[in-house]
């Protein structure tokens, strides 16, 4: 009764709690209410006080016109500052590191054998304060490349405009808007490579350089680094080149032969084109006299007595691979106290200008019909050495390296890092798959010729370069993230795209890139540990830098298993596949794989045998298509010209996995041109020096010296070696 009277008394209390509540929520929802529409009263009116106000302003007539075009510019304009910071900031990650290091090297390189074969860096005691040069030099040099310097701010509007002006009226390209600096930045910064990208860099970079330098720091950089021909950078390196004295002493003609030169250093080089050295040096004689430099009475007398040269034979450096190898020298010997420095290299001089040829000869017999320009090649010895490295057709002519630093998509020679991912995972070349229509998040690859074969096994995938076959072992068997991996441990350094198209090739890599990466399969699966230096020495002859000393041991990235039957399957290709104009003559066998890229802007071939790995790329430097050129075809062309050349007389190595057939009596060489195709150039013939069995025989004598003990040593009792008491300096050693 308790409970039930205390129930009693408690309901009128919650009855009476009820009202209260819906009272306090309606006076609070009120609240809401009164307060947005005064809020929103207020705002109204605030606005109307404002735009009452600002009719005090408005004009009417021409000047409305005038403030409407105003105020369009500031919204424009604001805009573009935006518009101009975001294309800024790529550029200024180029001044990020040390830019003036260049200058801290004095680097002498010596090939393979120790033959000197070019210099690259800045000899100090060679360069020339502004200041000190000849007056006429430095006036040359402006009448021709840059008669504004001292009045822009990097760039020249007002010569840029004549520039287009002068170009439009002839009909093409006559004339250069680049500044001094704006090339001077491209040296420094950038490279040749001709796209937009570039030059919007070189802009911003040239102002920069305005920024942090004076007009005499400019001229004296750009005078220091530009490449003169003949193998020399400078303007002082080239007085004593061509002229065999120093830079202050050259006189009028000299200085307008030198100045000739930047616009195009092979063309106009004079130990190879002393006419054409002399004629351009005339028209940088006109240049002077129509810049108000001089006066026609002041440069008549070198008109008529015209600059000779010191008469040299033409040198045949390896620019692309010299400049590849300098930036190897300054990543390396960072860290040294000296940097004037002797570098033994790894390029072979008879491999080299093989190469050189092979790309040349192709491009002059077959070039036109390809509409194909450009061409590049690096040769990787079993083991990692660079022996030989094309980076383009002519370094005076564009000294952009098309082997190391040019992106171009790789296409189906791609395809390899895929099917030895496959080959790693389980699958043998045996295994068959389905040739047909897939699909990967709308993505529908076609095959060449849009067919499809049905179940075939990936043999005959990679030998016909069908491309349904790595798109699904990408999407159903190994994965995106596998192939880039493997691909980057096979020695590619290119940074991958990592999206469903890549199993085709469509991310962008290097000749480099692909010589490294095909190294791997005849090192036996291990890394193919790619290098271009051999030692750093001092001039007191010590030695700073060994490879074989401080490089890292090779680590294996691919099994043997894997690599047997990567291999396998790399050299049926050759035989059965799309690359029968690789093969090789004489019972070499050789293994590879083709490449062609979209509207067939470029094509490859990357091949191997037991000695040597070889990437050729053709296409052309503004990306046009060319006519219809395959991997099978000029590449491989220019593979087997110059593979031919390098297996001739030495000891070949095996392919890993691979068994060598019996050797094949070598047929004539005007037979075997004649055999493989009547309009074939000639193959090159590597001159013996020695025979094949002399050659061995001191190959083992090398190998025996080298394991046999110092003179003098003597076995004791128990079996340890007891050198003698000679003195040291007197001991004979290996």
């Amino acid at each position: 009764m308790a409970d039930q009277n205390g129930d009693q008394n408690r309901k009128p209390e919650t009855s009476g709690e009820a009202p209260l509540k819906r009272h306090i929520l309606l006076r609070i929802d009120a609240w809401i209410d009164s307060t947005v529409w005064n809020t929103g009263f207020r705002l109204a009116d605030w606005w109307e006080d404002v735009t009452i106000f600002f009719r005090r302003f408005r004009v009417r007539g021409w000047k409305r016109w005038l403030f409407e075009i105003l105020g369009e510019g500031m919204t424009w304009g604001t805009v573009g500052a935006v518009a101009m910071l975001v294309l800024a900031l790529p550029a200024f990650e180029e001044t990020k590191g040390n830019w003036r290091a260049q200058g801290d090297f004095a680097v002498t390189f010596l090939d393979r054998y120790g033959n000197e074969i070019g210099h690259r860096g800045i000899i100090h005691e060679d360069s020339v304060p502004v200041d000190e040069l000849p007056d006429t030099l430095v006036k040359a040099v402006l009448a021709t490349e840059d008669r504004r310097f001292f009045d822009h701010y990097g760039i020249d509007f007002l010569g840029l405009a004549r520039a287009i002006s002068e170009n439009a009226r002839a009909g093409g390209v006559v004339q250069g808007g680049s500044t001094l600096t704006q090339q001077l930045a491209k040296n420094l910064f950038l490279s040749n490579e001709r796209t937009i990208e570039r030059k919007i860099k070189e802009a911003f970079l040239a102002v920069w350089l305005e920024c942090n330098l004076t007009k005499k720091e400019i001229l004296r950089l750009y005078l220091d680094r530009a490449y003169m021909g003949g193998g020399t950078f400078g303007a002082a390196a080239a007085a004593q080149f061509y002229f065999g004295k120093a830079i202050t002493d050259i006189n009028l003609a000299e200085s307008a032969m030198l100045a000739g030169l930047f616009k195009a250093p092979a063309r106009y080089a004079p130990h190879v084109n002393l006419p054409a050295a002399r004629a351009r040096a005339n028209e940088v004689l006109t240049n002077l006299v129509q810049g108000g430099l001089m006066t026609e009475g002041q440069v008549v007398a070198a008109r008529l007595n015209p600059a000779s040269v010191v008469d040299r034979a033409e040198v045949s450096a390896p620019d692309f691979f010299l400049d590849w190898a300098f930036d190897e020298v300054q990543r390396i010997a960072k860290p040294f106290a000296q940097h004037s420095l002797i570098v033994r290299t790894t390029i072979d001089t008879g491999l080299q200008h093989a190469a050189e040829e092979a790309i040349e000869s192709s491009l002059r017999q077959y070039g036109e019909s390809y509409r194909v320009k450009q061409g590049a090649l690096v040769m990787i010895e079993n083991g990692g050495a660079v022996r030989a490295m094309v980076g383009g057709r002519d370094y005076g002519e564009s000294q952009f390296n098309r082997a190391t630093k040019a992106l171009r998509q790789p296409g189906s020679s791609f395809k390899a890092y895929t099917y030895a991912a496959a080959m790693e995972k389980g699958l043998t070349p045996q295994t068959v798959v389905a040739d047909a229509p897939i699909t990967w998040n709308g993505w529908s690859p076609q095959n060449y010729g849009r067919k499809f074969s049905g179940r075939i096994t990936l043999l005959d995938a990679i030998a016909r370069s069908i491309n349904s076959v790595p798109v699904r072992l990408a999407k159903e068997t190994l994965g995106i993230p596998r192939i880039v991996e493997l691909a980057k441990a096979m020695g590619v350094e290119t940074p991958i795209r990592s999206d469903k198209t890549i199993p085709l090739g469509t991310s962008e890599l290097t000749v480099m890139d692909q010589a490294t990466g095909y190294a791997v399969f005849p090192a036996g699966g291990v890394e193919a540990r790619r290098h271009g230096i051999s030692q750093i020495l001092n001039y007191d002859g010590d030695i700073l830098y060994d490879f074989n000393r401080d490089a890292p041991p090779a680590k294996r990235v691919l099994s043997e298993k894997a690599t047997a039957e990567m291999n396998y399957m790399l050299t049926q290709i050759p035989i059965i596949g799309t690359a029968r104009k690789a093969a090789l003559a004489n019972g070499v066998v050789a293994g590879g794989k083709t490449g062609t890229t979209q509207s067939y802007r470029d094509a490859w071939f990357v091949g191997f045998t037991g000695d040597y790995t070889t990437a050729v790329w053709y296409g052309n430097d503004d990306y046009t298509s060319t006519n219809e050129m395959t991997g099978g075809s000029l590449p491989a062309i220019t593979f087997k010209r110059l593979m031919d050349y390098a297996e001739q007389g030495i000891e070949r190595r095996a392919i890993p996995g691979i068994t060598p057939p019996e050797p094949a009596k070598a047929k004539p060489v005007e037979t075997a041109a004649k055999d493989s195709d009547p309009n074939a150039l000639p193959p090159l013939v590597r001159p013996r020096m020695l025979s094949v069995d002399v050659t061995g025989l001191l190959k083992a004598m090398s190998e025996s010296f080298a394991k046999a003990r110092p003179l003098g040593a003597a076995k004791t009792g128990s079996g340890k070696v007891a050198q003698n008491s000679e003195p040291e300096s007197n001991a004979v050693s290996n």
